[in-house]
């Protein structure tokens, strides 16, 4: 595995490089917003550890025209604002992840693994279908019928899956939180949101099924209306 560190604090980012070498992860660092999104765009990485505030570009800067530039590497955002605004914000940017400072190696070093987790690791069927809708887990691209097809994010993938395997169940978000960030984790609802909203937008662009919310239970995956 190889991966990105994007931090201002040149001793934190060298620090980063020896903890993940340590994990046998290979690591770049680079301490401002312009080369991290230079590498970033002409290097394939395995996922991009990037700190919110940088000179130069900041990190939502950065996430936002790598996406725009329809780079799909995970995103890691490291913020001392631990507000839910400020957490929205790079999730709406295209972040996958986020990690508040100051923070244990430890959960660090998992979110990494968590982000970078290979499909193939933990299913055998890695092509679902539902209505029109095809998912390919390993790639994570969707189509839906003859439709041009769109790749999501990691955690993207991990909600769709959800709702595929359980078509016209109503899942819970609670459900949703644990099967993505896993039982452990204290993810709010309100980030699940974020992540279904876009979910949404993409589905909506290949005009495939739709995710109806439940009040005050969570979401369902239903076929989409005949045009």
């Amino acid at each position: 595995m190889r991966i990105l560190i994007v931090e201002d604090e040149v001793k934190l980012a060298q620090a980063l490089v020896r903890l993940v070498s340590d994990e046998q992860i290979l690591a770049d660092a680079v301490y401002d917003g312009e080369e991290g999104l230079h590498l970033a765009t002409n290097v394939p990485y395995d996922a991009i550890i990037l700190d919110r505030m940088l000179p130069g570009i900041d990190g939502i800067q950065v996430v936002e025209r790598l996406r725009r530039a329809g780079i799909t590497t995970p995103v890691l955002l490291l913020t001392a604002r631990d507000s839910i605004a400020d957490r929205v914000a790079g999730l709406n940017a295209g972040a996958d992840d986020y990690l508040i400072k100051p923070f244990a190696t430890e959960e660090l070093v998992a979110r990494i693994y968590a982000l970078t987790r290979r499909p193939s690791e933990f299913v055998t069927d890695h092509h679902l279908e539902f209505d029109t809708l095809q998912l390919d887990l390993l790639t994570r691209t969707v189509t839906s019928g003859a439709e041009a097809s769109v790749v999501l994010s990691p955690k993207e993938t991990q909600i769709l899956e959800m709702l595929i395997r359980h078509a016209g169940q109503v899942l819970t978000r609670q459900q949703l939180i644990d099967h993505v960030w896993g039982y452990e984790t204290d993810v709010l609802e309100g980030v699940l949101d974020t992540y279904v909203h876009h979910l949404r937008r993409r589905l909506g662009s290949i005009r495939g099924p739709v995710i109806q919310t439940v009040r005050g239970v969570g979401y369902i995956l239903k076929k989409a209306e005949p045009q």
